[in-house]
Protein backbone atom coordinates (compact mmCIF):
# COMPACT_ATOMS: atom_id res chain seq x y z
CA UNK A 1 0.00 0.00 0.00
CA UNK A 2 2.87 2.32 0.95
CA UNK A 3 4.33 1.70 -2.03
CA UNK A 4 1.02 2.62 -4.05
CA UNK A 5 1.01 6.28 -2.11
CA UNK A 6 4.57 6.89 -3.82
CA UNK A 7 3.79 5.60 -7.09
CA UNK A 8 0.90 8.14 -7.04
CA UNK A 9 2.90 11.62 -5.85
CA UNK A 10 6.37 10.79 -8.06
CA UNK A 11 7.73 8.58 -10.27
CA UNK A 12 6.96 5.00 -10.62
CA UNK A 13 9.57 2.81 -8.82
CA UNK A 14 11.74 -0.24 -11.00
CA UNK A 15 10.10 -2.67 -11.06
CA UNK A 16 11.59 -5.69 -8.35
CA UNK A 17 11.90 -9.50 -8.83
CA UNK A 18 8.64 -9.78 -7.73
CA UNK A 19 6.66 -7.89 -10.22
CA UNK A 20 8.62 -9.24 -13.38
CA UNK A 21 6.05 -11.29 -15.16
CA UNK A 22 7.00 -14.92 -15.47
CA UNK A 23 6.14 -17.69 -18.35
CA UNK A 24 3.74 -19.56 -18.69
CA UNK A 25 3.41 -22.51 -16.12
CA UNK A 26 6.26 -21.15 -13.93
CA UNK A 27 5.40 -20.07 -10.18
CA UNK A 28 7.09 -18.03 -7.67
CA UNK A 29 7.65 -18.98 -4.37
CA UNK A 30 6.39 -17.45 -1.41
CA UNK A 31 6.86 -17.01 1.89
CA UNK A 32 4.82 -18.57 4.66
CA UNK A 33 3.04 -15.47 6.13
CA UNK A 34 1.51 -15.43 2.34
CA UNK A 35 0.25 -18.64 1.91
CA UNK A 36 -1.36 -18.85 4.89
CA UNK A 37 -2.85 -15.67 4.27
CA UNK A 38 -5.60 -16.47 2.44
CA UNK A 39 -8.92 -16.61 4.51
CA UNK A 40 -9.99 -20.11 3.95
CA UNK A 41 -6.50 -20.91 5.92
CA UNK A 42 -6.61 -18.59 8.27
CA UNK A 43 -9.50 -20.31 9.32
CA UNK A 44 -8.38 -23.38 9.45
CA UNK A 45 -5.35 -22.02 11.86
CA UNK A 46 -7.82 -20.77 13.88
CA UNK A 47 -9.38 -24.21 14.80
CA UNK A 48 -6.23 -25.75 14.86
CA UNK A 49 -5.58 -23.36 17.79
CA UNK A 50 -8.31 -23.96 19.30
CA UNK A 51 -8.44 -27.66 19.53
CA UNK A 52 -4.40 -27.72 20.67
CA UNK A 53 -6.04 -25.33 23.53
CA UNK A 54 -2.53 -24.11 24.49
CA UNK A 55 -1.07 -21.24 25.25
CA UNK A 56 0.05 -19.07 22.32
CA UNK A 57 3.68 -19.28 23.26
CA UNK A 58 3.39 -22.99 22.70
CA UNK A 59 1.23 -22.93 20.16
CA UNK A 60 3.82 -20.77 17.97
CA UNK A 61 6.35 -23.51 18.97
CA UNK A 62 4.72 -26.76 18.99
CA UNK A 63 2.23 -25.67 15.89
CA UNK A 64 2.78 -22.56 14.08
CA UNK A 65 6.63 -23.54 13.38
CA UNK A 66 5.88 -26.67 11.76
CA UNK A 67 2.98 -25.59 9.87
CA UNK A 68 4.81 -22.73 8.76
CA UNK A 69 7.36 -24.39 7.65
CA UNK A 70 4.95 -26.98 5.95
CA UNK A 71 3.69 -24.21 3.82
CA UNK A 72 6.53 -22.78 2.91
CA UNK A 73 7.85 -26.50 1.54
CA UNK A 74 4.61 -27.76 -0.20
CA UNK A 75 3.76 -24.17 -1.73
CA UNK A 76 1.78 -24.36 -4.99
CA UNK A 77 1.64 -27.84 -5.37
CA UNK A 78 -1.57 -29.53 -5.69
CA UNK A 79 -2.11 -32.87 -3.68
CA UNK A 80 -2.90 -35.08 -6.73
CA UNK A 81 -2.86 -34.81 -10.74
CA UNK A 82 -6.91 -35.36 -11.59
CA UNK A 83 -8.40 -36.60 -7.85
CA UNK A 84 -8.90 -34.83 -4.58
CA UNK A 85 -7.27 -31.17 -4.00
CA UNK A 86 -6.16 -31.42 -7.44
CA UNK A 87 -6.12 -27.24 -7.80
CA UNK A 88 -2.83 -25.07 -6.68
CA UNK A 89 -2.05 -25.04 -3.15
CA UNK A 90 -4.49 -28.21 -2.91
CA UNK A 91 -1.64 -30.07 -0.84
CA UNK A 92 -1.33 -27.48 1.51
CA UNK A 93 -5.17 -27.48 2.09
CA UNK A 94 -5.31 -30.87 2.89
CA UNK A 95 -2.47 -31.05 4.92
CA UNK A 96 -4.61 -28.13 7.12
CA UNK A 97 -8.03 -29.86 6.75
CA UNK A 98 -6.96 -33.47 7.74
CA UNK A 99 -4.95 -31.66 11.00
CA UNK A 100 -8.33 -29.96 11.69
CA UNK A 101 -10.18 -33.09 11.02
CA UNK A 102 -7.53 -35.84 12.99
CA UNK A 103 -7.42 -33.36 16.01
CA UNK A 104 -10.96 -33.11 16.21
CA UNK A 105 -11.10 -36.95 16.72
CA UNK A 106 -8.72 -36.97 19.32
CA UNK A 107 -11.04 -35.06 21.69
CA UNK A 108 -12.98 -38.18 21.92
CA UNK A 109 -10.14 -40.39 22.91
CA UNK A 110 -8.04 -40.64 26.76
CA UNK A 111 -4.68 -41.65 25.26
CA UNK A 112 -2.62 -43.74 25.73
CA UNK A 113 -5.38 -46.41 26.13
CA UNK A 114 -6.10 -48.31 29.02
CA UNK A 115 -3.59 -46.18 31.39
CA UNK A 116 -4.21 -45.03 34.32
CA UNK A 117 -5.94 -41.50 34.04
CA UNK A 118 -3.02 -39.68 35.57
CA UNK A 119 -0.63 -41.51 33.01
CA UNK A 120 -3.23 -40.03 30.35
CA UNK A 121 -3.11 -36.50 31.78
CA UNK A 122 0.76 -36.24 31.74
CA UNK A 123 0.94 -37.22 28.47
CA UNK A 124 -2.06 -35.58 26.93
CA UNK A 125 -0.49 -33.03 24.96
CA UNK A 126 2.43 -35.16 23.25
CA UNK A 127 -0.48 -37.41 21.78
CA UNK A 128 -2.19 -34.14 20.90
CA UNK A 129 1.05 -33.08 18.81
CA UNK A 130 2.04 -36.58 17.53
CA UNK A 131 -1.41 -36.82 16.08
CA UNK A 132 -1.53 -33.56 14.52
CA UNK A 133 2.31 -33.81 13.16
CA UNK A 134 0.91 -37.54 11.84
CA UNK A 135 -1.87 -36.12 9.98
CA UNK A 136 0.21 -32.75 8.69
CA UNK A 137 3.20 -35.44 7.25
CA UNK A 138 0.17 -37.76 5.55
CA UNK A 139 0.86 -36.77 1.76
CA UNK A 140 4.47 -34.84 2.36
CA UNK A 141 6.17 -37.51 0.81
CA UNK A 142 4.55 -36.58 -2.57
CA UNK A 143 6.83 -33.98 -3.11
CA UNK A 144 9.53 -37.13 -3.23
CA UNK A 145 8.10 -39.40 -5.27
CA UNK A 146 5.14 -37.83 -7.46
CA UNK A 147 6.23 -34.71 -8.90
CA UNK A 148 9.38 -33.20 -10.63
CA UNK A 149 10.50 -30.22 -9.74
CA UNK A 150 12.85 -27.46 -11.64
CA UNK A 151 13.59 -24.50 -10.75
CA UNK A 152 14.75 -21.39 -12.92
CA UNK A 153 18.42 -22.02 -13.57
CA UNK A 154 17.59 -25.73 -14.81
CA UNK A 155 18.20 -27.87 -11.52
CA UNK A 156 15.88 -30.81 -10.30
CA UNK A 157 14.63 -29.31 -6.71
CA UNK A 158 13.68 -32.09 -4.19
CA UNK A 159 12.19 -31.42 -0.74
CA UNK A 160 15.35 -31.94 1.59
CA UNK A 161 17.06 -29.25 -0.38
CA UNK A 162 15.09 -27.17 1.29
CA UNK A 163 12.11 -24.42 0.94
CA UNK A 164 12.39 -23.12 -2.70
CA UNK A 165 14.27 -19.51 -3.02
CA UNK A 166 13.45 -18.67 -6.99
CA UNK A 167 10.91 -19.68 -8.98
CA UNK A 168 9.94 -23.05 -10.33
CA UNK A 169 7.92 -25.26 -12.50
CA UNK A 170 6.72 -29.02 -11.96
CA UNK A 171 5.28 -31.88 -13.76
CA UNK A 172 3.31 -34.96 -12.14
CA UNK A 173 5.58 -37.97 -12.45
CA UNK A 174 4.43 -40.58 -14.87
CA UNK A 175 6.72 -43.16 -13.16
CA UNK A 176 5.33 -42.72 -9.68
CA UNK A 177 4.36 -45.75 -7.75
CA UNK A 178 0.81 -45.90 -6.12
CA UNK A 179 1.35 -45.59 -1.85
CA UNK A 180 5.13 -44.93 -2.21
CA UNK A 181 4.72 -41.45 -1.07
CA UNK A 182 3.89 -42.69 2.41
CA UNK A 183 7.32 -44.76 3.30
CA UNK A 184 8.55 -40.92 1.90
CA UNK A 185 7.05 -38.83 4.65
CA UNK A 186 9.83 -39.69 6.84
CA UNK A 187 12.46 -37.87 4.79
CA UNK A 188 10.81 -35.10 5.66
CA UNK A 189 9.94 -35.02 8.98
CA UNK A 190 12.56 -33.60 10.37
CA UNK A 191 12.81 -30.42 7.97
CA UNK A 192 9.12 -29.54 9.45
CA UNK A 193 8.94 -30.64 12.90
CA UNK A 194 12.32 -29.77 13.93
CA UNK A 195 14.69 -30.84 16.42
CA UNK A 196 12.57 -29.53 19.81
CA UNK A 197 9.61 -31.69 19.03
CA UNK A 198 11.11 -34.72 17.88
CA UNK A 199 13.07 -34.60 20.98
CA UNK A 200 9.92 -34.52 23.53
CA UNK A 201 7.78 -37.02 21.42
CA UNK A 202 10.97 -39.32 21.46
CA UNK A 203 10.30 -39.63 25.33
CA UNK A 204 6.94 -41.29 25.14
CA UNK A 205 7.78 -45.18 23.53
CA UNK A 206 4.22 -46.01 22.86
CA UNK A 207 3.30 -42.47 21.06
CA UNK A 208 6.88 -42.73 19.43
CA UNK A 209 6.58 -46.26 18.06
CA UNK A 210 3.10 -44.88 16.52
CA UNK A 211 4.41 -41.82 15.26
CA UNK A 212 7.42 -43.56 13.42
CA UNK A 213 4.74 -46.43 12.06
CA UNK A 214 2.61 -43.42 10.65
CA UNK A 215 5.80 -41.67 8.97
CA UNK A 216 6.73 -44.53 7.20
CA UNK A 217 3.16 -45.56 5.92
CA UNK A 218 2.76 -48.61 7.98
CA UNK A 219 -0.63 -47.11 9.47
CA UNK A 220 -1.92 -50.57 10.24
CA UNK A 221 0.88 -50.40 12.73
CA UNK A 222 0.17 -47.14 14.34
CA UNK A 223 -2.64 -48.19 16.88
CA UNK A 224 -5.03 -45.52 17.51
CA UNK A 225 -2.81 -42.76 16.19
CA UNK A 226 -3.19 -44.31 12.38
CA UNK A 227 -6.86 -44.67 12.92
CA UNK A 228 -7.47 -41.10 13.36
CA UNK A 229 -5.44 -39.99 10.31
CA UNK A 230 -6.90 -42.02 8.23
CA UNK A 231 -10.47 -41.17 9.44
CA UNK A 232 -9.46 -37.33 9.17
CA UNK A 233 -7.75 -38.03 5.49
CA UNK A 234 -11.00 -39.65 4.62
CA UNK A 235 -12.93 -36.94 5.73
CA UNK A 236 -10.66 -34.50 3.83
CA UNK A 237 -11.05 -36.37 0.81
CA UNK A 238 -14.82 -36.70 1.06
CA UNK A 239 -14.71 -32.87 1.25
CA UNK A 240 -12.72 -32.23 -1.53
CA UNK A 241 -14.75 -34.68 -3.95
CA UNK A 242 -18.60 -32.89 -3.02
CA UNK A 243 -18.89 -35.50 -0.49
CA UNK A 244 -19.91 -35.79 3.26
CA UNK A 245 -17.15 -35.28 5.68
CA UNK A 246 -19.40 -36.45 8.22
CA UNK A 247 -20.36 -39.64 6.81
CA UNK A 248 -16.49 -40.30 5.94
CA UNK A 249 -16.05 -39.72 9.70
CA UNK A 250 -18.55 -42.09 10.33
CA UNK A 251 -17.63 -44.81 8.65
CA UNK A 252 -15.97 -48.11 10.16
CA UNK A 253 -12.19 -47.44 11.45
CA UNK A 254 -10.09 -48.92 8.49
CA UNK A 255 -13.81 -50.45 6.68
CA UNK A 256 -13.43 -53.79 4.92
CA UNK A 257 -13.83 -51.78 1.74
CA UNK A 258 -10.89 -49.17 1.71
CA UNK A 259 -8.82 -52.14 1.85
CA UNK A 260 -10.02 -53.96 -0.78
CA UNK A 261 -9.39 -51.30 -3.12
CA UNK A 262 -5.94 -50.70 -1.66
CA UNK A 263 -5.38 -54.25 -1.65
CA UNK A 264 -6.46 -55.01 -5.48
CA UNK A 265 -4.61 -51.71 -6.61
CA UNK A 266 -1.25 -53.09 -4.75
CA UNK A 267 -1.92 -56.33 -6.92
CA UNK A 268 -2.40 -54.83 -9.98
CA UNK A 269 0.37 -52.85 -9.74
CA UNK A 270 3.18 -54.89 -8.35
CA UNK A 271 1.81 -58.82 -8.57
CA UNK A 272 -0.73 -59.16 -11.48
CA UNK A 273 0.19 -59.32 -15.00
CA UNK A 274 -1.81 -57.76 -17.78
CA UNK A 275 -2.28 -57.87 -21.44
CA UNK A 276 0.14 -60.52 -21.80
CA UNK A 277 0.37 -62.45 -25.47
CA UNK A 278 -1.08 -65.67 -23.83
CA UNK A 279 -1.40 -66.31 -20.17
CA UNK A 280 -2.22 -63.35 -18.19
CA UNK A 281 -4.10 -62.72 -15.18
CA UNK A 282 -5.67 -60.12 -16.19
CA UNK A 283 -6.81 -57.92 -19.15
CA UNK A 284 -7.59 -53.64 -19.81
CA UNK A 285 -10.32 -53.00 -22.51
CA UNK A 286 -11.30 -49.40 -23.12
CA UNK A 287 -14.27 -49.77 -20.69
CA UNK A 288 -13.68 -52.65 -18.34
CA UNK A 289 -10.55 -54.45 -16.54
CA UNK A 290 -11.36 -58.23 -16.31
CA UNK A 291 -9.28 -60.03 -13.67
CA UNK A 292 -9.28 -64.08 -13.64
CA UNK A 293 -11.57 -64.89 -10.46
CA UNK A 294 -9.38 -67.37 -8.67
CA UNK A 295 -6.28 -66.00 -9.26
CA UNK A 296 -7.38 -62.48 -8.27
CA UNK A 297 -9.24 -63.94 -5.13
CA UNK A 298 -6.67 -66.04 -3.87
CA UNK A 299 -3.89 -63.33 -4.21
CA UNK A 300 -5.46 -60.70 -2.69
CA UNK A 301 -6.61 -62.77 0.30
CA UNK A 302 -2.83 -63.02 0.46
CA UNK A 303 -2.05 -60.20 0.46
CA UNK A 304 -4.69 -58.80 2.89
CA UNK A 305 -3.72 -61.48 5.45
CA UNK A 306 0.07 -60.83 4.88
CA UNK A 307 -0.84 -57.40 6.25
CA UNK A 308 -2.02 -58.53 8.86
CA UNK A 309 -5.87 -58.17 8.00
CA UNK A 310 -8.12 -60.52 9.68
CA UNK A 311 -11.91 -61.10 8.75
CA UNK A 312 -11.25 -62.02 5.17
CA UNK A 313 -13.49 -65.18 4.30
CA UNK A 314 -11.27 -68.29 3.11
CA UNK A 315 -14.26 -68.98 0.61
CA UNK A 316 -14.15 -67.55 -2.94
CA UNK A 317 -17.61 -67.38 -3.58
CA UNK A 318 -18.17 -65.65 -0.22
CA UNK A 319 -15.26 -63.08 -1.13
CA UNK A 320 -16.72 -62.21 -4.52
CA UNK A 321 -20.02 -61.55 -2.99
CA UNK A 322 -18.34 -59.06 -0.62
CA UNK A 323 -16.33 -57.28 -3.83
CA UNK A 324 -20.34 -57.35 -5.23
CA UNK A 325 -22.02 -55.87 -1.93
CA UNK A 326 -19.13 -52.98 -1.99
CA UNK A 327 -19.63 -52.07 -5.51
CA UNK A 328 -16.11 -52.96 -6.29
CA UNK A 329 -16.92 -55.46 -9.11
CA UNK A 330 -19.75 -55.09 -11.74
CA UNK A 331 -22.72 -57.27 -12.08
CA UNK A 332 -23.37 -59.94 -14.59
CA UNK A 333 -26.67 -59.70 -16.62
CA UNK A 334 -28.04 -62.31 -13.85
CA UNK A 335 -27.00 -59.88 -11.15
CA UNK A 336 -23.94 -62.08 -9.51
CA UNK A 337 -19.91 -61.28 -9.61
CA UNK A 338 -18.57 -63.74 -11.55
CA UNK A 339 -18.55 -63.63 -16.01
CA UNK A 340 -17.20 -66.01 -18.49
CA UNK A 341 -15.56 -64.97 -21.21
CA UNK A 342 -13.67 -66.22 -24.00
CA UNK A 343 -9.99 -63.98 -24.30
CA UNK A 344 -8.57 -63.74 -27.88
CA UNK A 345 -5.35 -62.60 -28.58
CA UNK A 346 -3.44 -61.29 -32.09
CA UNK A 347 -1.42 -63.98 -32.00
CA UNK A 348 -4.08 -66.36 -32.31
CA UNK A 349 -4.06 -67.55 -28.64
CA UNK A 350 -7.44 -68.12 -27.23
CA UNK A 351 -8.90 -69.81 -23.46
CA UNK A 352 -12.47 -69.03 -21.73
CA UNK A 353 -12.12 -67.66 -18.30
CA UNK A 354 -14.55 -67.16 -15.65
CA UNK A 355 -13.58 -63.26 -14.43
CA UNK A 356 -14.19 -60.25 -12.53
CA UNK A 357 -15.10 -57.09 -13.92
CA UNK A 358 -13.78 -53.90 -12.84
CA UNK A 359 -14.46 -50.18 -13.78
CA UNK A 360 -10.47 -49.50 -14.81
CA UNK A 361 -10.75 -45.95 -12.86
CA UNK A 362 -11.42 -47.46 -9.16
CA UNK A 363 -7.91 -48.87 -9.72
CA UNK A 364 -6.06 -46.19 -11.94
CA UNK A 365 -6.27 -42.16 -12.52
CA UNK A 366 -6.81 -41.42 -15.84
CA UNK A 367 -2.47 -40.55 -16.47
CA UNK A 368 -1.84 -43.96 -14.95
CA UNK A 369 -3.81 -45.75 -16.90
CA UNK A 370 -1.72 -48.93 -19.14
CA UNK A 371 -2.88 -49.39 -22.42
CA UNK A 372 -6.00 -50.88 -23.13
CA UNK A 373 -5.15 -55.13 -24.74
CA UNK A 374 -4.74 -56.07 -28.67
CA UNK A 375 -6.82 -58.39 -28.61
CA UNK A 376 -10.70 -59.20 -27.45
CA UNK A 377 -12.76 -60.20 -25.28
CA UNK A 378 -16.45 -62.40 -25.87
CA UNK A 379 -18.78 -62.38 -22.74
CA UNK A 380 -20.31 -65.95 -23.50
CA UNK A 381 -24.15 -66.11 -23.29
CA UNK A 382 -24.49 -68.44 -20.07
CA UNK A 383 -23.09 -66.65 -16.97
CA UNK A 384 -21.28 -68.13 -14.41
CA UNK A 385 -23.68 -68.50 -11.30
CA UNK A 386 -20.96 -69.74 -8.85
CA UNK A 387 -17.52 -70.49 -9.15
CA UNK A 388 -15.72 -73.29 -7.63
CA UNK A 389 -12.86 -72.98 -5.08
CA UNK A 390 -10.96 -75.73 -7.15
CA UNK A 391 -8.88 -74.41 -10.02
CA UNK A 392 -10.46 -75.18 -13.48
CA UNK A 393 -9.42 -74.50 -16.70
CA UNK A 394 -11.53 -71.48 -17.37
CA UNK A 395 -10.67 -70.77 -13.66
CA UNK A 396 -6.78 -70.90 -13.68
CA UNK A 397 -4.66 -69.58 -16.43
CA UNK A 398 -0.96 -71.46 -16.95
CA UNK A 399 1.47 -69.71 -15.41
CA UNK A 400 2.89 -66.63 -17.66
CA UNK A 401 6.41 -67.39 -19.15
CA UNK A 402 8.48 -65.77 -16.30
CA UNK A 403 7.07 -67.73 -13.31
CA UNK A 404 8.43 -71.02 -13.66
CA UNK A 405 6.02 -73.84 -12.64
CA UNK A 406 6.14 -75.32 -9.16
CA UNK A 407 7.81 -79.31 -9.44
CA UNK A 408 9.18 -81.64 -7.18
CA UNK A 409 12.20 -80.03 -8.27
CA UNK A 410 11.54 -76.32 -7.81
CA UNK A 411 11.26 -74.58 -4.44
CA UNK A 412 7.82 -73.07 -3.52
CA UNK A 413 7.81 -69.00 -4.11
CA UNK A 414 7.82 -67.87 -0.37
CA UNK A 415 7.86 -64.29 1.26
CA UNK A 416 11.63 -64.72 1.74
CA UNK A 417 13.27 -65.29 -1.04
CA UNK A 418 16.78 -66.76 1.05
CA UNK A 419 13.85 -69.02 2.60
CA UNK A 420 13.57 -70.89 -0.95
CA UNK A 421 15.69 -73.99 0.17
CA UNK A 422 14.07 -74.95 3.31
CA UNK A 423 11.71 -77.41 3.99
CA UNK A 424 7.91 -75.87 4.32
CA UNK A 425 8.11 -76.84 7.71
CA UNK A 426 10.92 -74.19 8.41
CA UNK A 427 9.17 -71.72 5.90
CA UNK A 428 6.11 -72.42 8.27
CA UNK A 429 8.41 -71.47 11.26
CA UNK A 430 9.97 -68.60 9.80
CA UNK A 431 6.13 -67.28 8.81
CA UNK A 432 5.38 -68.02 12.43
CA UNK A 433 7.84 -65.72 13.97
CA UNK A 434 8.14 -63.25 11.29
CA UNK A 435 4.08 -62.86 12.20
CA UNK A 436 5.00 -62.55 15.54
CA UNK A 437 7.22 -60.15 15.98
CA UNK A 438 5.37 -57.95 13.18
CA UNK A 439 2.12 -58.34 15.09
CA UNK A 440 0.20 -59.35 11.93
CA UNK A 441 -0.83 -62.60 13.91
CA UNK A 442 -2.33 -62.29 16.92
CA UNK A 443 -2.12 -63.98 20.40
CA UNK A 444 -4.46 -64.77 23.20
CA UNK A 445 -6.93 -63.19 22.02
CA UNK A 446 -10.74 -64.95 21.62
CA UNK A 447 -10.56 -66.19 18.18
CA UNK A 448 -6.81 -66.06 17.72
CA UNK A 449 -4.88 -69.00 16.50
CA UNK A 450 -1.62 -68.73 18.94
CA UNK A 451 -2.06 -68.75 22.87
CA UNK A 452 0.36 -68.97 25.33
CA UNK A 453 -0.31 -71.83 27.77
CA UNK A 454 2.26 -73.66 30.19
CA UNK A 455 5.36 -71.60 29.58
CA UNK A 456 5.12 -71.79 25.23
CA UNK A 457 3.22 -71.39 22.51
CA UNK A 458 0.21 -73.34 21.81
CA UNK A 459 -0.99 -73.65 17.66
CA UNK A 460 -4.13 -74.34 17.03
CA UNK A 461 -4.79 -76.51 14.66
CA UNK A 462 -5.84 -76.91 11.53
CA UNK A 463 -6.57 -73.45 11.87
CA UNK A 464 -3.09 -72.15 12.13
CA UNK A 465 -2.09 -74.03 9.09
CA UNK A 466 -4.97 -72.96 6.91
CA UNK A 467 -3.96 -69.35 7.93
CA UNK A 468 -0.76 -69.94 6.11
CA UNK A 469 -1.97 -71.49 3.08
CA UNK A 470 -4.36 -68.54 3.07
CA UNK A 471 -1.32 -66.11 2.89
CA UNK A 472 0.76 -68.87 0.55
CA UNK A 473 -1.46 -70.50 -1.67
CA UNK A 474 0.96 -71.38 -3.95
CA UNK A 475 3.54 -72.92 -1.36
CA UNK A 476 2.53 -76.80 -1.74
CA UNK A 477 4.12 -78.35 -4.10
CA UNK A 478 3.61 -81.62 -6.27
CA UNK A 479 5.55 -82.99 -3.71
CA UNK A 480 1.66 -83.85 -1.67
CA UNK A 481 0.13 -87.19 -1.94
CA UNK A 482 -2.76 -87.02 -3.94
CA UNK A 483 -6.10 -87.05 -1.76
CA UNK A 484 -4.16 -85.44 1.10
CA UNK A 485 -5.65 -82.20 2.63
CA UNK A 486 -3.30 -79.14 1.90
CA UNK A 487 -3.51 -77.93 5.66
CA UNK A 488 -2.54 -81.67 6.82
CA UNK A 489 0.22 -81.90 4.89
CA UNK A 490 1.46 -78.85 5.56
CA UNK A 491 1.01 -80.17 9.65
CA UNK A 492 3.25 -83.67 8.63
CA UNK A 493 5.72 -80.92 7.27
CA UNK A 494 5.57 -79.18 10.77
CA UNK A 495 5.87 -82.32 12.55
CA UNK A 496 9.03 -83.84 11.03
CA UNK A 497 10.74 -80.62 12.57
CA UNK A 498 10.53 -82.24 16.08
CA UNK A 499 10.01 -78.74 17.51
CA UNK A 500 6.82 -80.06 19.19
CA UNK A 501 6.26 -81.44 22.38
CA UNK A 502 4.41 -85.10 22.79
CA UNK A 503 2.73 -85.92 24.96
CA UNK A 504 3.49 -89.08 27.52
CA UNK A 505 1.52 -91.21 25.22
CA UNK A 506 3.32 -90.29 22.39
CA UNK A 507 0.65 -88.30 20.79
CA UNK A 508 1.92 -84.82 19.16
CA UNK A 509 -1.67 -82.80 19.19
CA UNK A 510 -2.66 -80.97 22.87
CA UNK A 511 -6.08 -80.42 23.84
CA UNK A 512 -6.60 -77.14 25.96
CA UNK A 513 -10.40 -76.56 27.44
CA UNK A 514 -11.76 -73.13 27.37
CA UNK A 515 -12.20 -71.83 31.15
CA UNK A 516 -13.57 -68.21 29.85
CA UNK A 517 -16.90 -66.86 28.79
CA UNK A 518 -16.69 -69.49 25.84
CA UNK A 519 -16.50 -72.07 28.60
CA UNK A 520 -17.15 -76.24 27.63
CA UNK A 521 -15.25 -75.25 24.06
CA UNK A 522 -12.28 -77.26 23.35
CA UNK A 523 -9.00 -76.36 20.88
CA UNK A 524 -6.89 -78.84 19.71
CA UNK A 525 -3.06 -77.88 19.15
CA UNK A 526 0.65 -78.23 19.26
CA UNK A 527 2.84 -77.02 21.95
CA UNK A 528 6.31 -75.67 21.11
CA UNK A 529 9.48 -77.05 22.74
CA UNK A 530 11.31 -73.75 22.26
CA UNK A 531 8.59 -71.23 22.01
CA UNK A 532 11.72 -68.08 22.18
CA UNK A 533 12.54 -69.80 18.66
CA UNK A 534 9.49 -67.60 17.44
CA UNK A 535 8.09 -65.47 19.98
CA UNK A 536 9.60 -61.99 20.27
CA UNK A 537 9.89 -61.85 24.52
CA UNK A 538 7.85 -63.99 27.39
CA UNK A 539 4.15 -63.81 28.16
CA UNK A 540 1.94 -64.72 30.60
CA UNK A 541 0.12 -67.79 30.09
CA UNK A 542 -3.24 -66.95 29.04
CA UNK A 543 -5.99 -67.44 31.91
CA UNK A 544 -8.80 -68.75 29.66
CA UNK A 545 -6.99 -71.76 28.65
CA UNK A 546 -6.00 -74.73 30.51
CA UNK A 547 -4.03 -78.67 29.18
CA UNK A 548 -6.55 -81.37 29.95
Amino acid sequence: MFRWLRSRKGAPEPPTSADIELPSGWLRPQSAAALLAAPHRRTLMEQIWQRTAVSPAQFAALYRGPLERYAELVQHFPASQSHHHAHPGGLLDHGLEIVVCALKLRQSHLLPLGTAPEIQTQQAEAWTAGIAYAALLHDIGKLATDVVVEDQCGQRWHPWHGPLRQPYRFRHNPDRQYRLHGAAAGLLANAVLGREPLDWLSGFPELWAALLHALSGQYEHAGILGELVILADQASVARALGGDPVQALAAPRHALQRKLIDGLRYLLHDVLKLNQPEASDGWLTDDALWLVSKTVSDKLRAHLLSQGISGIPERNTTLFNILQEHGLVLENPEGRAIWRATVRSDSGWTQTFTLLKLAPHLIWEPDQRPASFDGSIQVESAAVTETPDTPTVADEPPPAPTTPTPSATTPPVVAHPELAAESPGQQFLHWLRDGLHQKRLAINDATALLHTVDGTLFLVSPGIFRRYLQEHPESVTTAKPEGVADWQWLQKQFERLGQHRKRADDLNLWTCEVCGPRRGKRLHGYLLRDPQAVMPSATFDNPYLRLT
